[in-house]
This record gives structure tokens, C-alpha cells and sequence, in this order.
């Protein structure tokens, strides 16, 4: 959402900036990063901490961030919802087992940056009112389409994206997550969902310049949403298209960050209530950044009773092959699946999820019927309010000709998991 991005904590930095800008602070602060791995590195994610560069006032100064000559885009983000920012964020690459030092300085000019995330949502007050930006949304048990008689959101919910994938979770009640296969690096239109007249529309089943919605959905949670499983039992978050009254309470969503490196989308479910005997709480934050075909989503889960297990679902309505699972990594573990499972079986996809490997206590299947159906589980030990994180991939032929093929796939899994698992040294220097 574009008009997001002059409004956040974003920081956004321009090739060539340093040149034109003038320094509010003369000093400047070596950061010393360092490859603890044996392997290059692209668009590796690095997070410093406000406190980590002790930083006693910035409010009206933006971070210019250069490596030798050239400026990193990077982004101040507000991690704790205090109103204040907390992070400082950028992504960066390295050769195996590299050390470099950036500068740290503060200029009193916001620049701008070609963006490559985004967080959108729209939604519109009655059915004859247009869809408006927003940044946030509250819906109750009773405000699901069926009740209301329409679809209140823009493409059924949030929807967010980087250079090489997009995604969409459905907010309304049914808290799936789908795919949007993407054809080119840009930013897809802030039209997508809506038509000419503000109205909502499904307009994204159709093949466009920037690529489309390639998943089929259905009863399952799609790809990266989430049940609990407890003595066979599924639990599903929310409901289906087809029920008019939600088992959670209140829904709270909230667009955290969007910036040039990372967008950041909050959900906040209340008085989740699978059955009579069983009512939780949870707190999700998904998170995207450039450079990889997935996100990263984080679930805690309160109110256990100490039989659940967290499944992860990895949808497989158009899949006929057998799922697979890669194990060569200290960390993590790979479920994955390779087939023509887009629409109509129309193109090669390739979905996994990248799990951690001490909480993974192995996988199941959904059953044929019920309203939780037509998908692969994995199944995560959780502990009562303890976060949990695990990432979402989906790798289309039309984003790169070469997922056609099992092997290429695979090699990418692999690597992107080697690179998530690899672990970066931050030193920070004394100002100057």
C-alpha cells in the first residue's frame, strides 16, 4: 500500500543518496558484520537493535547506511507498538564466511527507495460504499460475508508481497493463506481486489502482467495458516466461506510496518472457542522481507491445556505426488510438495515449509471431509504463550522457468534454509 509508506517509520535509503543529503550528526558508527557461515549470502536479513547502537535521540534524523561506496536501503521499525522505533533493518550480502564494515549516519532528509515489500488491505463500510486504504481492522464473531450479505475486503483480506512473491490471508473468518505468483520484481497495482468503481472485485483469478492468484484454497488453511491438533481432533482457526458465525470472539489486525526491506502484518484472535470444552487465545505476526520466495510467520498460542500440537498446513487440492521432506539442516527441517497444483493444474509449483527442527514431531493429513480438509499438516510441540516461528515458500514456473524442475527446487530449499540458519556477527564501533 503506497500511500502506507510516507507514513510509517520507514527509512528509506537511495543509491547515491550520501552525495546530496545533508549530515544532522557529524559522527558517524562502524557496524562490523560478519558471515559466521561457509556460504554466500543474498539478501540476508539483519536486525540491530536501537539499544545495540546506543542511540539517546533521533526523532527528527533518518539512517544513512553505506558499505564502501555503496548505500544500503534500510528501514526503522517499531517492533513493540510503542511508538517508538526499536529496529533498525536492511538486508545485505556476503561471500562465504565475509567480514564488512558499514558506516551509520543520520541525515536530516527522509529519502525514498525502490520498494520491494508491501502490505495492502482495504475494506469498505457498507456494499454500496467504496473500498478505502486502511491500515487496521476489528471484526467480531457475527460480521462474516454471510451475515453481512457481502465481502467487506479488498482480496478477501491483507495481502503482502516482495520482489518475488505475494500472499493473501483471509480475513474474513476463514484465516487461510493463498498465493499470488508474480511474473515481474515491481510492486503489483493497488487495484488488485477492486475494480474501476471502488467495488470489491476478484479480479486476480485472471492472468495480468504482474502474474495472478495461482492456489486453490478451499476448507484447508492454505499455505503457512495454522490449526491445533489434539488426540486426532483438528481445531480449526476460524471457520468456512459457508458459516455465518465466527468460533473466535474479536479478530484484531494491524499493518505494523511497510517499507522498502520489510513489511510486517499483526493479528490478534481473542476467545477462540474450536469446541465447548476448549477456548484459547493467539498472537500472530508475519513478516516479510526481499529476496526469498516465502514469509516468515510467528504463532503463540495461550490458554493450552498441554495435548495440542500447532499444524502447519501445506494445502495439496491439485497435488498428486507424495509429500517429500529434505532433513540436512541443524535447524530445520523441509516439508515440500512439486507438481502442476495451480489452477486447472495449469503450471508447476513448488510449496514447503521450513520448520523448526526441535519442535517438529512429524506430519499427518487431513481428512476428506469437515471444514478443515484437502491438506498436509505438520505438527509443532507449542508451549502456552511461547512464540513459534516457521517460514512459508511457494516457487511458481512463472517466476523462474527453472522450478519446473523437482531438482532445481530442491537445491533452492536447501539453500534458502542454509541461508536462513546462518548467523551473523554484529559489532558495533564507537562513534566518530
Amino acid at each position: 500500500m503506497k500511500k502506507l509508506i510516507n507514513r510509517s517509520l520507514v527509512i528509506i535509503i537511495v543509491t547515491g543518496f550520501l552525495a546530496s543529503c545533508k549530515t544532522e550528526k557529524q559522527e558517524q558508527t562502524p557496524i562490523a558484520l560478519t558471515n559466521g557461515s561457509g556460504i554466500k549470502l543474498t539478501d540476508k536479513a539483519v536486525s540491530i537493535k536501537r539499544n545495540q547502537l546506543k542511540i539517546t535521540d533521533s526523532n527528527n534524523t533518518y539512517p544513512l547506511l553505506v558499505s564502501g561506496t555503496d548505500t544500503i536501503p534500510s528501514q526503522l521499525n517499531d517492533t513493540d507498538g510503542d511508538g517508538h522505533w526499536d529496529e533498525l533493518f536492511f538486508v545485505a550480502n556476503f561471500s562465504s564466511n565475509e567480514k564488512k564494515t558499514m558506516q551509520l549516519k543520520w541525515v536530516s532528509t527522509q529519502p525514498n527507495y525502490v520498494v520491494r515489500t508491501s502490505a495492502r488491505f482495504g475494506k469498505r463500510s457498507a456494499i454500496d460504499s467504496p473500498v478505502k486504504p486502511a491500515t487496521e481492522e476489528v471484526l467480531t464473531s457475527n460480521e462474516l460475508p454471510k451475515s453481512l450479505g457481502y465481502q467487506r475486503y479488498q482480496t478477501d483480506g491483507p495481502s503482502w508481497e516482495n520482489d518475488k512473491v505475494g500472499f493473501r490471508h483471509y480475513l474474513d473468518g476463514r484465516n487461510a493463506k493463498d498465493l499470488f505468483g508474480k511474473k515481474i520484481s515491481d510492486i503489483s497495482p493497488e487495484t488488485v481486489g477492486i475494480n474501476s468503481k471502488g467495488e470489491v472485485e476478484d479480479n486476480y483469478h485472471v492472468m495480468e502482467s504482474w502474474g495472478r492468484d495461482i492456489l486453490a484454497v478451499g476448507n484447508s488453511v492454505g499455505l503457512g495458516g495454522y490449526a491445533l491438533i489434539s488426540n486426532n481432533e483438528l481445531m480449526r482457526l476460524g471457520v468456512t466461506v459457508n458459516d455465518s458465525i465466527n468460533n473466535i470472539e474479536k479478530t484484531t489486525f494491524k499493518i505494523e510496518a511497510e517499507g522498502a526491506v520489510k513489511s510486517v502484518l499483526i493479528y490478534d484472535y481473542q476467545n477462540w472457542k474450536p469446541n465447548n470444552n476448549r477456548t484459547y487465545a493467539v498472537k500472530e505476526k508475519t513478516t516479510i522481507w526481499p529476496g526469498m520466495y516465502g514469509y516468515k510467520n510467528t504463532v503463540a498460542v495461550s490458554g493450552l491445556q498441554g495435548d495440542e500440537n500447532l499444524a502447519v498446513g501445506l494445502v495439496n487440492i491439485h497435488n498428486d505426488n507424495p509429500l517429500s521432506v529434505i532433513d540436512e539442516n541443524e535447524k530445520f527441517i523441509v516439508l515440500y510438495t512439486h507438481d502442476k497444483q495451480t489452477y486447472d493444474k495449469g503450471w508447476w509449483l513448488g510449496m514447503a515449509l521450513i520448520l523448526p527442527k526441535d519442535s517438529y514431531v512429524g506430519y499427518t493429513e487431513a481428512p476428506e471431509t469437515g471444514n478443515l480438509t484437502n491438506t498436509f499438516l505438520a505438527k509443532l510441540k507449542i508451549t502456552d504463550n511461547e512464540p513459534i516461528s516457521y517460514y512459508a515458500v511457494g516457487c511458481w514456473e512463472l517466476s523462474d522457468a527453472n522450478f519446473i524442475d523437482k531438482t532445481y527446487f530442491e537445491t533452492y530449499l536447501k539453500q534458502l534454509t542454509n541461508q536462513l540458519s546462518a548467523e551473523i556477527k554484529i559489532e558495533i564501533g564507537t562513534s566518530n
